[in-house]
């Protein structure tokens, strides 16, 4: 029992131990009880399963508040809407792979699934790096800032911004040099076939194609997402929780978002801004002597922003609700 109370990262082992048995039980009811077997995930199961998840997540920022106190509240929250905020412009990027790859809607939750676990080890490492440079080089956290501001203004430039996969140089390589089907096999991620010498090999399916370039466009992503957690707070706990729980309900919010995209036109401007405003923030709070902004005020801001970019989007796209073209 004392093994529990001792710190790790800052914060008892007890509070990590539960945090990370809770996400596995999430994961388990998921894959296990709610979405067994290959189905299409309708849009009314996927808003209950996103609301749940965001339930769950600030319902977690409860606890941190009564563990932590209400300034650890406010971080976390801050954190954990903006983390699902830009998971949100991910939606994005999946939208277009399953796309690219022909994947249908009965097998993209296996896909989903399997990249939520990759997500969560990879967000881990590059957390625990993230707090570590902090920990040991204070002027790292100005470095992540001017980093923000620098990605927000080239998004704000740049308009949409995702390109296109079949222009992808790396993928082109990777589908020449890998043994991949050339159809879909249901929901296996390998196979066993003959290659062109008559030899039987092991081949991967489009299906675990689409999986690791979506784990790829997360590394991407998480490039954006990790220094803008860390601008927010730099406690670890706060960090990787606001992350995972943000992320958690990513799988749920796909299935919703992807048919009604083109309504969100705004979205990433407003993304852009909330990114020059975190890294503007810790240059206020220091190199201007205006001390640590409040997360109460940072948590009014990030909502003001994104509230506004949501609401101005379904405004203005409201004559096109029905004009997005399927997948």
């Amino acid at each position: 029992m004392d093994f529990l109370t001792q710190l790790f990262l800052g914060q008892p082992v007890w509070m990590w131990t539960g945090f990370v048995t809770l996400v596995l039980a999430l994961l388990a009811l998921d894959l296990g009880v709610l979405n067994k077997g290959a189905h299409e995930i309708g849009v009314r199961q996927s808003l209950l399963t996103s609301a749940f998840y965001i339930a769950v997540g600030v319902a977690f920022g409860g606890f941190v508040w009564w563990q932590m106190g209400s300034q650890a509240a406010a971080e976390y929250l801050t954190g954990f809407v903006v983390e699902k905020s830009l998971a949100m412009d991910n939606v994005f990027v999946i939208a277009m792979i399953f796309g690219y790859f022909a994947i249908p809607r009965a097998y993209q939750h296996r896909v989903l699934f399997w990249g939520i676990l990759g997500v969560i080890v990879l967000r881990a490492i590059m957390i625990g790096l993230g707090a570590a440079l902090v920990q040991q080089y204070a002027w790292v956290l100005y470095v992540f800032a001017a980093f923000l501001i620098l990605t927000g203004i080239k998004m704000l430039r740049s308009g949409d911004g995702h390109g296109d996969l079949a222009d992808n140089r790396w993928l082109a390589w990777l589908t020449r040099r890998a043994r991949v089907t050339s159809t879909l096999h249901g929901e296996r991620f390998f196979v066993r076939q003959a290659d062109r010498f008559g030899r039987m090999r092991l081949f991967m399916t489009p299906l675990f194609l689409s999986l690791i370039v979506i784990e790829i466009a997360d590394l991407v992503f998480a490039v954006d997402s990790v220094p803008a957690i860390f601008a927010i707070t730099t406690d670890p706990f706060l960090v990787y929780t606001s992350n995972i729980f943000a992320i958690l309900g990513l799988r749920a919010l796909y299935f919703a978002l992807a048919a009604v995209l083109h309504r969100f036109a705004y979205l990433k401007p407003a993304l852009a801004i909330l990114l020059i405003f975190i890294g503007g923030k810790v240059f206020a709070a220091d190199l201007l002597g205006l001390g640590k902004i409040p997360p109460a005020f940072s948590l009014g801001v990030t909502a003001l922003i994104l509230g506004g970019g949501i609401a101005l989007s379904l405004i203005r796209t409201r004559d096109r609700g029905d004009a997005a073209p399927r997948a």
